[in-house]
């Protein structure tokens, strides 16, 4: 019997592989690390070998089976999600030309293509030159066709990590439209690539020929070649399903369908997400991206330095935490919690704006973190929580912003991703928002998206809302508590809100002063 779907996570810093059932349960998952997760060969540089991550996906998958909970022979298709934004460049035999660029990578471009005057014109009447020069800046293939020529004329394939990939299961160059995210020539409103006299065909050094076909989420798009079913495990000819980006599959894994359901994703970038029948940019010039459901979008507003800036507050203030944390077998998260746990809502005024990486729109390219208010009665757990609350608070002006472009309200949040693991980031949420907070049913709510479109591709759930509505629900939920709403309301409007704008011409100073953050 054929009634399993695996479910393939090919995260940022590890592969994991999920099996469910078409209720949703999870039967059994293994993970395997990447170690290190990146090179860096230039300071700011993000680099890894695209082989490591097909090494990585057999490794998860062997280890699954291997564990004696799974079926393998039960498994009626497999369907994957995926890191967004990771270039990988293939010459014509399929073969690696160099590491895959990791979306973390800071590098940019100097001497992108030249656009015609009347393109420059057009783009300044329409307020998006500055907008464009970054979006060429950014673009991996811009640098590579800078500082890597011979490479770059030898590129028979660029993708995304996903289109990688797929293509190893697969043996076709394809890919899934609810992957397409990062500087490509790609349309997202129109959910397809760029027409041909669209302005980012002239903008950034892609050859059309080099990219792949592109399949709607939840429809075939190969099968297991023999080669690739040996690596994983499985039969040769297993289905492999149209997948999604990791937050696509996030906001469909926590069974978030409609625009009034916010699906926060707390993960190394926060995201505040919405599904939407609508093409709406949630900040000017910043797309909406494809949804999992196919035909649909998600508005989204993202942190890019997320729970990342728990990472980086552990490497720099909690060297005694992770000490103590070995000694008890425990993560050093939970004694920071413990601790923030006794600091009163509001962290005594201690407030924390998390851009420690700048934007495109808000924060604007000048953008930095900032930590203000600090009393001699702060201590570490302070600064811990005033962290969390910075975060929590950044992710209700995206519900604002949603909200004024949707003009839906959204009444309801399921919250997921390593951080919705923490009771005190849900209840700082439920206080933030005055809203109930509930935890996603599923840890892995990326793998369950993916699960959910595995399902429907092998014909066990007719339908994406049908097999969400089997496969989904919530967890524990955090009832808000009225005292710290109020406080955390006047907070928010009276002090945070307020913040970056009164900061950004000293941001502005700063960069023109040190030249940090660089120009494009």
């Amino acid at each position: 019997m054929k009634d399993l779907v695996l479910a393939i996570d090919v995260g940022t810093q590890s592969t994991r592989a999920l099996v469910f059932d078409a209720s949703g349960a999870q039967v059994d998952q293994a993970r395997a690390l990447y170690d290190p997760p990146y090179h860096s060969p230039e300071p700011g540089w993000a680099e890894l070998d695209p082989e490591v991550y097909w090494e990585r996906v057999g490794t998860a998958c062997r280890t699954l089976w291997s564990q004696g909970r799974a079926d393998p022979g039960r498994v009626a298709s497999a369907c994957a999600t995926f890191q967004r934004g990771t270039v990988v460049c293939l010459d014509a035999e399929g073969a690696p030309l160099r590491a895959a660029i990791l979306w973390l990578d800071q590098r940019r471009s100097a001497r992108p293509p030249r656009l015609s005057a009347a393109w420059h014109a057009a783009l300044a009447a329409a307020g998006a030159s500055n907008v464009v020069a970054r979006f060429q800046a950014e673009a991996e293939a811009n640098w590579l066709a800078e500082h890597q020529p011979h490479l770059h004329g030898r590129i028979a394939h660029y993708l995304l990590l996903s289109g990688f990939v797929t293509g190893r299961l697969t043996g076709r160059w394809r890919d899934s439209i609810a992957c397409q995210v990062g500087y490509l020539p790609f349309d997202f409103k129109r959910l397809a690539y760029a027409a041909p006299s669209d302005w980012k065909w002239k903008a950034l050094a892609i050859a059309p020929a080099t990219l792949p076909e592109l399949v709607a989420p939840g429809r075939p798009i190969g099968a297991l070649t023999a080669d690739a079913a040996r690596h994983l495990g499985l039969p040769q000819g297993l289905p492999v399903i149209s997948g999604g980006s990791d937050k696509a599959c996030e906001v469909l894994g926590s069974g978030c369908l409609e625009p009034h359901q916010a699906c926060i994703g707390f993960g190394t970038t926060a995201t505040f997400n919405v599904d939407s029948p609508r093409y709406v940019e949630p900040v000017r010039f910043v797309p909406a991206y494809a949804s999992a459901r196919a035909g649909r979008f998600n508005v989204e507003y993202q942190v890019f330095r997320g729970f990342w800036m728990v990472t980086w507050f552990k490497e720099q203030f909690a060297h005694l935490e992770r000490e103590r944390a070995r000694e008890l077998g425990v993560e050093p998260e939970a004694l920071l919690e413990q601790a923030a746990t006794g600091v009163p809502a509001g962290s005594l005024g201690l407030t924390l704006q998390p851009f420690w990486t700048p934007g495109v729109a808000h924060p604007g390219p000048e953008g930095r973190g900032a930590i203000v208010g600090f009393g001699a009665h702060h201590r570490k757990p302070h600064l811990y929580r005033a962290m969390l609350e910075g975060l929590v608070y950044e992710m209700r002006s995206g519900r604002e912003r949603i909200q004024a472009r949707t003009r839906t309200p959204v009444t309801e949040l399921t919250l997921c991703g390593g951080g919705s693991r923490s009771d005190l980031v849900l209840q700082i949420a439920a206080d933030v928002f005055g809203l109930p907070a509930r935890r996603a049913r599923c840890d892995e709510a990326s793998g369950l998206g993916a699960a959910i479109l595995g399902a429907v591709g092998a014909g066990l759930h007719p339908t994406v809302e049908a097999a969400a509505a089997a496969m989904t629900g919530p967890g524990r939920v955090f009832e808000p508590i009225p005292a710290n709403v109020a406080r955390y309301d006047q907070l928010y409007r009276e002090v945070y809100s307020p913040l970056y704008g009164r900061l950004q011409p000293l941001y502005r100073a700063m960069r023109r002063i040190t030249g940090y953050p660089p120009l494009p």
